[in-house]
């Protein structure tokens, strides 16, 4: 199982890093790669046609401003594309968002919020998950954990009060 995370630059790598670690966590191989869906469209066009040859099952897509990324690499692959839209210094990724959300009928681009990189990585696990059942077994006792810890954390705060 490979993952592909593609950013349209090297500045949205400090939030990227954050689905790399949840990768890592999971067991997940991946790949970082920069491409821009303007400056560099032909190696983008060219990366999607060629993920599924090349191993790949879910790209995630990060990119700001216009972030036509993800739709560019929707548009020339059957796999799987999660939209990263990233925060901006113009309108603080509001940009970004409404333009990975509003994709044409028949290139669908599964979004998360804003910097969401994490949620990125655990969609993409998910999406994964329903081909590898150690995979599906390894989220599961993720989200058990994560309650686990939550239900903790209430007590303690009950605690405190009493």
């Amino acid at each position: 199982m490979k993952v592909a995370i593609v950013m349209g630059s090297k500045s949205d790598y400090p939030v990227v890093e954050k689905a790399e670690g949840v990768f890592k966590e999971f067991g997940v191989e991946f790949v970082t790669r920069i491409i821009s869906a303007h400056r560099t469209p032909k190696q983008a066009e060219e990366f999607a046609r060629n993920a599924e040859n090349d191993g790949i099952e879910v790209i995630i897509a990060a990119a700001g401003k216009a972030a036509h990324l993800a739709g560019v690499l929707a548009g020339n692959t059957p796999l799987p594309v999660i939209g990263l839209p990233m925060k901006t210094s113009d309108l603080g990724g509001m940009d970004s968002l409404l333009s990975v959300v509003q994709m044409p009928k028949g290139v669908p681009v599964a979004t998360v919020a804003i910097g969401g990189a994490e949620n990125a990585a655990l969609l993409a696990i998910q999406m994964i998950s329903i081909k590898y059942p150690k995979m599906r077994e390894k989220f599961k006792a993720y989200k058990k954990k994560m309650e686990e810890d939550i239900v903790a954390l209430d007590k303690q705060s009950l605690a405190v009060q009493g």
